[in-house]
């Protein structure tokens, strides 16, 4: 349907506001222009795709039947949240997503008024949502909250804990289950939309109050068979009884792209007594363009691409990830030991893990969005024998801390953490960035963490971590691809707790963990070039440290500099506590750690991250600089006085 003239709706609407001017006839013409303008900007930002694409129609009719943003709509993960941000006054920026200064990939706060709540990671939702409701309802303010979560973050624990508490909002909380993996309801037509329009109105709702209240009138026995036939019925019809359990009235299944079924419900929704409400809504990541629809992954995370073909830009090919060298080293141990299996939590193919489970299938095990779960899982299985790999994201792996600490560290349990997307991460930004592992983990007795400097060092740490029966070890490596060295023909076992000298000097000595090893060696060049003869040392291990190297170091140069991607309270605490206890500062040692700021950078790409925290090159000559009180010529100050 047009709307008369050669302007197109979208252009007509820039916040809720307006959407809520148009006709209902009107709105399948602006989602189909929705979903034409998301595609056109992701394919020249990159980003998440099909999961946008599977919700345009639902986001045209939740903002066009509740009053956002006083109704507070929270989006789980935010991904899906694009076309949500073209129609909430956004749309002139839509094609800096994800670029530096740009919009976030996510839901964020302090973007927009119609971002209440940031996320980025999965399964917070409804508990937000549920914040906002109860907070409106004791303050006596209009506004419900509201909850769109996807059916894979359902497999998160949060989720239902969330629920279990929603009875005190009453009608003020709307939670709306997007079903997109087709994993809880079959395929639904006119049928199911016409149940649930019925089953959502104010008459049926009226009347099974009253069924209610005369059940109570009668015998016990009566009663309770009155109310099993009213909930088995509803069960059978749409397969609602488990959020019925829950306190929910439930409301579903419906199809999430048609409008026509679509906004009578929300209405119905918004408008009941009753409360808190689930809406079960059927939809297909990837929906409405041709290529996402034929991909396998629905094209959920893309770089640019062709709008027309869907083929995407890769760039010019490089060295294999560190993610796919993880993958591969850890299918030749297995191939080695049949101890050796491998845990994710609903991240196969980000982890590489989907490599492995092609050769080793029954030892691979994808838990689901349930970090907790899947480390104690393995601390189930490393204290019956297995040699359990629990490959998780760092940002990820900070949900089940108390799991960490209480059932691996503390039983010194063999648990081995290959910890993908350690420190910055670039466009997916503060939420995704791999922060804070190594704070959290070598703080803790017990463990070993281990950082590699190229992809050729984790082959040997994936090696050291598959023989090493002693207690929990982890190791941290980068998102993106490797240096290009040459792999290893066999791995070798490190020694715990053992750093290696990369090249030798007098005066500086740089310690490195991780990757930050060849920045060290391009400031080492140029402290050389200025008579400053540099060392630099790989550490390899955040825990337990090389004390003997350390010392050494220390005793013999003149200022020590350790540079890590993670956040204060790392390497750099844990060197200086060493130096502090062995009275290495007596002796006039000067030593400067670079380390992240104390801040959540925003996305950019990753090596202008790097350089905004001070962890390039540069940085190292700088700090060396500033330790020995010389300017960028190597001149002492006061010199030329």
């Amino acid at each position: 349907m047009s709307n008369g003239s050669d302007t197109p709706l979208l252009d007509t609407v820039d916040t809720p506001a307006d959407l809520r001017r148009l006709k209902p006839g009107q709105l399948r013409q602006l989602a189909d222009e929705l979903r034409r303008e998301m595609i056109a900007a992701v394919g020249v930002t990159g980003g998440h795709l099909g999961s946008g694409l599977g919700v345009v129609e639902l986001t045209t009719a939740i903002h066009y039947v509740f009053d956002t943003p006083r109704d507070t709509l929270i989006w789980d993960v935010g991904h899906q949240a694009y076309p949500h941000k073209i129609l909430t006054g956004r749309r002139n920026r839509i094609r800096t997503l994800r670029q530096g200064g740009g919009l976030s990939g996510f839901t964020q706060r302090a973007e927009s008024e119609y971002d209440p709540f940031g996320a980025a990671h999965s399964s917070t939702s409804i508990s937000a949502a549920l914040g906002f409701a109860i907070a409106n309802k004791l303050a006596d303010r209009p506004g419900k909250g509201i909850a769109v979560i996807g059916d894979g973050a359902m497999s998160a624990g949060m989720a239902y804990e969330a629920m279990n508490n929603a009875a005190q909002a009453g009608n003020r909380l709307v939670v709306i289950l997007n079903d997109n993996d087709m994993s809880i309801a079959p395929p639904v037509g006119g049928l199911s939309a016409y149940l649930a329009q019925i089953v959502s109105s104010r008459p049926f709702l009226s009347l099974r109050d009253l069924a209610k209240k005369l059940a109570n009138k009668l015998p016990r026995p009566l009663a309770d068979a009155a109310g099993k036939v009213d909930e088995y019925a509803r069960g059978m019809a749409t397969g609602g009884t488990l959020f019925e359990e829950l306190g929910f009235y439930y409301v579903g299944p419906i199809d999430g792209h048609n409008l026509d079924h679509l906004i009578p419900v929300l209405e119905n929704v918004r408008d009941a007594a009753q409360g808190p409400i689930l809406v079960h809504v059927v939809t297909k990541k990837g929906h409405g363009y041709g290529p996402a629809e034929a991909a396998a992954d629905k094209l959920h995370g893309v770089q640019k691409f062709d709008i027309l073909t869907g083929k995407q830009d890769k760039g010019p090919a490089g060295p294999p990830s560190y993610t796919g060298v993880f993958a591969a080293a850890l299918t030749a141990e297995a191939e080695r030991d049949q101890t050796i299996c491998a845990i994710t939590a609903a991240m196969p193919s980000g982890t590489g893990l989907d490599k492995f489970e092609a050769s080793f299938p029954d030892r691979m095990f994808d838990v689901g969005i349930a970090e907790q779960h899947a480390v104690t899982f393995a601390a189930g299985l490393a204290a019956q024998g297995m040699r359990p790999f629990c490959a998780i994201y760092s940002t990820f792996l900070q949900r089940a801390y108390d799991q960490v600490v209480h059932d691996v560290a503390i039983q010194n349990l063999p648990v081995r953490f290959a910890i993908d997307r350690a420190g910055l991460v670039g466009a997916d930004g503060a939420t995704h960035a791999g922060s804070f592992d190594i704070t959290y983990l070598a703080t803790l007795p017990n463990m070993v963490v281990m950082a590699a400097a190229d992809e050729a060092e984790l082959v040997h740490m994936v090696h050291t971590a598959a023989v090493h029966d002693d207690g929990p070890i982890a190791l941290r490596y980068p998102r993106g691809n490797g240096t290009g060295v040459a792999l290893p023909a066999a791995p070798e076992r490190l020694a715990i707790g053992k750093g290696r000298i990369v090249r030798k000097g007098k005066k500086i000595a740089i310690l490195s963990l991780g990757t930050r090893l060849a920045e060290a060696l391009k400031a080492a060049d140029r402290l050389d070039a200025q008579g400053l003869s540099t060392t630099v040392a790989d550490l390899r291990f955040a825990k337990p440290l090389d004390e003997a190297l350390i010392r050494d170091l220390a005793g013999s140069h003149e200022v020590v500099v350790t540079i890590e991607e993670g956040a204060v309270g790392g390497l750099g605490a844990h060197v200086l506590t060493l130096a502090s206890d062995a009275g290495l500062l007596d002796a006039g040692l000067k030593i400067r750690t670079l380390r992240l700021p104390d801040a959540f950078q925003a996305q950019n790409k990753p090596e202008r991250q790097y350089a905004e925290a001070g962890l390039d090159a540069d940085a190292i000559v700088d700090a060396v600089a500033k330790a020995l009180r010389l300017n960028s010529l190597g001149i002492a100050e006061g010199a030329r006085a």
